[in-house]
């Protein structure tokens, strides 16, 4: 019998579960993809940061890729993954609940707009047809 939890929830927060986890993503979202930059960025401990990286990119999210500046050693950059790049609904939506939520002063800090129309776009339950479901109209149901 395995000790891995049947929860989908459970066995994601293994994985994401650390504050620096998802301030990590964001920032490889916005294309800080060096250790240094990543350091500088949040003002994390090396030692944290270095965990964090290692958990992700053991979990498939984040893949390291050498690059070598003149003069110095070879190091590795981190990149997102295709498992990485569909966090980006789970950080917006975060994002979009904390706008509501738990709102600055001074109103929200980032805007998520479409790249064609440029209207504002917000993250939503849609159902097989695209046809957005209220977050009240959701159900689960253990399999």
């Amino acid at each position: 019998m395995s000790n891995e939890p049947a929860c989908s929830i459970e066995r994601s927060l293994e994985v994401l579960g650390e504050r620096w986890t998802f301030l990590i993503l964001r920032q490889l979202f916005r294309g800080q993809t060096r250790f240094s930059e990543l350091r500088e960025a949040l003002g994390i401990a090396p030692n944290l940061l270095s965990a964090r990286l290692r958990t992700l990119t053991e979990a498939g999210i984040v893949k390291t890729v050498p690059y070598q500046e003149i003069g110095a050693r070879q190091r590795q950059s981190y990149h997102l993954t295709a498992a990485g790049l569909e966090l980006r609904v789970v950080l917006l939506g975060l994002q979009q609940w904390g706008d509501l939520h738990r709102p600055r002063p001074a109103g929200p800090s980032a805007a998520r707009r479409s790249k064609t129309t440029g209207r504002a776009v917000r993250v939503a339950f849609v159902d097989e047809d695209g046809i957005e479901v209220p977050v009240d109209e959701v159900e689960t149901f253990a399999q």
